[in-house]
């Protein structure tokens, strides 16, 4: 989360069938009850390491679980979560496996970032990352003290960017991560395209993408991954991400594999601002509305992939080249396929949409873009921008219902 010798002041549900742990009931939408991240109606909007006073604010744009405390768990931080009802990730300690306020705890967090080079004890310079068997010690000393609580582990940006320098002398070393996965329960990372200090990687919000799916490949689909998306300056003081490129980091983590969405929101520049998100008014709605689209589908999203359903070609521009790459997450009710797909292309592109054989739908719905596209013959054409996403609802012919 914390880019290594930049910010080193700070550093430091799923469906049932992802993961369900015995946890206790905790605060949520109040139309399921059970364990947190196995109601099928809650999708993990997270935001990282804020100040519990501010639990209130963060409810109202959207979100419903906090991601680490600072210098905490204290017992005052564990108050302040449950009277807001805000669950949380923590760190482990005495005070958040004892204290009367712990139901709030749905899980716990590991250092941050530990594939990342190591500031040295000496304050000078930085030394290797912290080895994986140590990471992997430190998630089985915390699973011995609470097997009941699943524990998150955040990685780096190395996790799409093989040439990451601030991984020290791993730097163009992927392979550590097929170790790194196996100290969480649940594993994330962040990297931020859209800031980016590196003009070579600024604006590329396919790295989100790529680094959803590396961690999908290299804990072969059996944990879920976590996406971390920055919605501030972080610590570019010229840029600021748009809405737009917000939802598109967004929907493309859940387009690859994603499982839950973590906010990073401080600001580091041009001032420190532990909470930068809420210096942007404009930016603070476009997460809102991102939030209140996920979470009305949340019993979609946590709901079985469906496979085979749609082939998406991509179609030749007029000098004759198909370029681009769009992929495609594809989920089912009653009533509605639902087809979110995203473009992994820094390129325009057409893609034509061709439903299986027996698919009866005569229109798609593009959700969020007051707009429909006719569908004839099982088959529509969309187009996309570098790195869009459109979110298709397309209605069964003849269903009698209103889900």
């Amino acid at each position: 989360m914390i880019l290594a010798g930049r910010r080193s002041a700070v550093r430091a549900v799923l469906a049932a069938l992802l993961i369900s742990l015995a946890l206790p009931v905790l605060p949520g939408n109040a139309a399921e009850k059970g364990p947190l991240l196995s109601r099928p109606d809650f999708f993990p909007l997270a935001v990282w390491l804020q100040s519990p006073s501010r639990a209130g604010t963060y409810k109202k744009l959207g979100i419903n679980l906090y991601v680490g405390l600072w210098k905490g768990p204290t017992r005052e931080q564990l108050k302040t979560l449950k009277a807001a009802g805000m669950p949380v990730f923590s760190p482990q300690n005495e005070v958040g496996l004892t204290d009367p306020a712990r139901d709030i705890i749905a899980g716990w967090v590991m250092q941050d970032e530990p594939d990342n080079a190591q500031r040295r004890e000496s304050g000078k310079g930085f030394g290797p990352p912290v080895a994986p068997k140590v990471v992997i010690s430190r998630y089985q000393e915390i699973k011995s003290r609470d097997a009941s609580r699943p524990v998150l582990l955040n990685l780096g940006q190395g996790v799409a960017w093989d040439g990451w320098y601030g991984r020290g002398v791993r730097t163009n070393h992927p392979e550590d991560y097929e170790d790194y996965v196996k100290a969480g329960d649940i594993v994330s990372f962040d990297i931020y395209p859209a800031t980016h200090d590196n003009p070579a990687l600024r604006g590329r919000l396919d790295l989100v993408a790529k680094g959803v799916g590396r961690l999908v490949n290299w804990t072969d689909g059996k944990k879920p991954v976590w996406s971390v998306i920055g919605a501030s300056h972080v610590d570019n003081a010229a840029v600021l991400p748009t809405g737009n490129q917000i939802r598109n980091m967004v929907w493309l983590s859940i387009v690859h594999g994603a499982r839950g969405i973590i906010y990073f929101v401080h600001e580091f520049s041009p001032r420190f601002s532990e909470a930068g998100l809420l210096n942007h008014p404009g930016l603070m709605d476009a997460v809102t509305r991102i939030n209140a689209r996920i979470t009305g589908l949340a019993r979609v999203l946590n709901s079985p992939d469906i496979r085979n359903a749609v082939t998406v070609t991509l179609l030749p521009e007029p000098s004759g080249a198909a370029r681009g790459s769009v992929s495609v997450l594809v989920k089912e009710t009653d009533c509605h396929l639902y087809i979110f797909a995203g473009s992994r292309s820094g390129f325009p592109a057409r893609a034509d949409f061709s439903l299986a054989a027996g698919r009866n739908y005569d229109k798609a719905e593009v959700l969020d873009e007051n707009r429909t596209i006719a569908i004839e013959d099982g088959r529509f054409i969309d187009e996309f921008d570098p790195y869009a996403v459109h979110l298709y609802r397309l209605a069964l012919q003849g269903a009698i219902c209103s889900g």
